[in-house]
Order: structure tokens, then sequence, then C-alpha cells
């Protein structure tokens, strides 16, 4: 009997071992399937809110149960106290966001009638006006009359819109100037530079002009010495055309020298005459005035190198006393003063450029 009990308390002691050591293990197990009192602050599966946007309906149809809901029946997820998680968003959905809200932002740009936005252009009366054809009621009245001439063709309707910087206007056949180029003629003194600027401080060209916000340069040269009119522009190509070779722009002068002078001299001059740098020809002589041995004698002549005047009739032997330049190409010196600007009308501009082909 004693072992019996000695054997039952040995069995009873062995049986408690084992429940001890497995009731911790449970209860570990227990405890960790338990959310922590921390973890409980988070809504889904145990970790942190989602930055994202929330998403999905608040709640279903009148009476019945909150979109996402558990079932009846159904163990909650997560454990106890916990949130279900929100329905993810299919990605067909989000590509359709994505697409409304580019076509939102990529829409054609509506183009306004003509009547609400900036017109093209400006009108050509009004263009014709500011080149000083006249007032706009007189430009009006040279477009009824067939006179004027955009791109090559005659324009008969009022109000057609031009670019002065593009189209070529022309009335009655002659190029018109518009404001973006300037035209001037000046009657050069005597002693003035033929530059816009002087670094020795000599007075130049340019001190004539320097009230004028648009740079100017000179067409071609004249003397130090030499008078009379030399051409102001704008136009590059206008000032280059009027002094190439190609083009023969003639130019007239009348110079002072001591006679008696042969008969043949025009001849002599028309002919050619010996240069260092080769022959030089006249296109027009002749004899302006006499009084005495004074003489005043008109050379004309296409050419314009240096002192070309100057050097023929000093190789025929007759020196110059006096030179002055009195047309250039088809614009006349006429009796404007010496040391006066003028402005080139517009008729004087197309005829120049007609003289270039331009």
């Amino acid at each position: 009997m004693r072992s019996s009990g000695r054997n039952s308390r040995g069995s009873s002691s062995g049986r408690q071992n084992p429940r001890g050591a497995g009731s911790g293990r449970d209860d570990k197990q227990k405890r960790t399937g338990r959310p922590r009192p921390e973890e409980r602050r988070y809504d889904v599966g145990g970790g942190p809110k989602s930055d994202g946007p929330k998403s999905g309906p608040k709640g279903g149809p009148k009476g019945g149960p909150k979109a996402g809901a558990p079932k009846a029946g159904a163990p909650k997820a997560g454990g106890r106290g916990r949130k279900p998680s929100p329905p993810a968003r299919p990605r067909e959905y989000e590509a359709q966001i994505e697409e409304r809200n580019r076509a939102r932002h990529n829409k054609p740009q509506i183009k306004l009638p003509k009547t609400f936005g900036e017109q093209e252009g400006e009108r050509l009366q009004k263009v014709l006006a500011r080149a000083g054809m006249g007032s706009r009621r007189a430009c009006e009245d040279l477009i009824d009359q067939a006179r004027v001439e955009v791109n090559g063709k005659i324009v008969t309707e009022q109000g057609l819109r031009v670019d002065p910087e593009k189209d070529e206007i022309k009335v009655d056949g002659l190029t018109v100037a518009t404001q973006s180029y300037l035209f001037f003629a000046l009657n050069k003194p005597a002693g003035v530079v033929s530059t816009m600027e002087d670094p020795d401080g000599r007075q130049c060209l340019g001190d004539y002009v320097t009230n004028r916000e648009t740079r100017l340069f000179h067409v071609g040269r004249l003397d130090t010495e030499t008078e009379g009119i030399i051409l102001l522009t704008n136009h590059g190509e206008l000032a280059h055309r009027l002094t190439h070779p190609r083009y023969g722009v003639k130019k007239t002068y009348l110079a002072a020298i001591q006679g008696p002078l042969p008969r043949d001299l025009g001849k002599q001059l028309k002919n050619g005459i010996e240069l260092e740098d080769g022959y030089a020809r006249a296109d027009h002589f002749r004899v302006v005035q006499n009084t005495g041995k004074n003489y005043l004698v008109e050379v004309t002549l296409h050419e314009g190198r240096k002192h070309i005047v100057r050097r023929m009739l000093a190789e025929a032997g007759f020196p110059v006393d006096k030179l002055v330049r009195t047309s250039f190409g088809p614009i006349p010196l006429g009796d404007q003063k010496s040391g006066w600007l003028r402005r080139l009308t517009n008729t004087e501009v197309g005829m120049l450029m007609r003289e270039v082909e331009l």
C-alpha cells in the first residue's frame, strides 16, 4: 500500500511538470496571437495606418450592412477590436481616372473668332499713310484706282491686311518704303569725314544723325574735301547694291578746273584714262560754265574707286580745285543746303530700288 501511494504521488508529480511546461507554451502562443496595447491603435493587419487616400464608399444602401463589413458568422480579421481593411481599387479604375485627368489638362486651345482675337498685320491704307503717301482717305482712293500692288498683285478691295516687314508694297510700280527702313540724303560739307564715327575726333557723318535711335550707315564714300550728296540708310541690301559695280549706278560730279580745255577732253575721258590701278572711263562729260580760264565741267561715271574723278582729271592735265557730287543715281542734290539732312520721299526710294532691281 505504501508503494502504491508513493507511485500515485510520483505519477501525480510527474503529470504536473509536463502540464506546467505545456501551459507556459500555450500562454506564450496565446500572447503572440493577441495584439499588444500599442498594436491596438492600428487599424489594418496590426500595422500603422496607411498614408494613402481613403477609398471606397462609407456605407451601403439604407438599412443594409456597410460596405466591406464581414458577413454574419464570418470570423473577424485581425483579432478583437480591429477594423477591416478597405477594398483596393482595381487597376482599370485607376487607369481611367488618370486618363480623365490627362484629357482635362490637354484640351486643344480654342480658336477665337478674329473679332475677339488679335488680327494679323495692318490695314493697307494705314501702312501707306504712315509711309507718307497721303491721308488714309487719299490712300483709299489709291486702292480704288488700282494703283497699289501687294506682292505683285493689284489690290482693289479695301481692308486688306499686310505685314510691312515681309510684304512688298508698290504704288504706281514704285516700292513704298515702310516705317522699318529709313532713307536720308545729306549734303556733306567739305572737311567732313565719310564715316559714322571717327576715333580722331574729326567731324563725321554720324554728327548729323546723333538724334536717331536707328543705326544708319552711309552708302559709298566721298573724299574729305569733296562736297555733295551722300545717302544714309539702314537698308543693308539696298546699300550694298547701290555701291556694287554689277548694277552700275551712276554718280554725277561738278568739277572746277583751270583751262583752256582741248576739244577732245570729253572723248579722252570716255575712252578711258590709264591710272595706276587700271583704266577709268567716264560715262558722260560736258562743260557747264566757262569764265575766262575758269571752267565748270560735269562728269558722270559708274565707278566708285577712291578719288576717281580727281585722279582722272589730274592725269588728263587738269587738277581739280573743287568737287561737288550733284546726284547719286536718280536722286539729285537740288537746292539742298550744305550740311542739311532730308528724308527721301517714297518715290525716290522706289526709284532707287528699281535702279538695283529690288
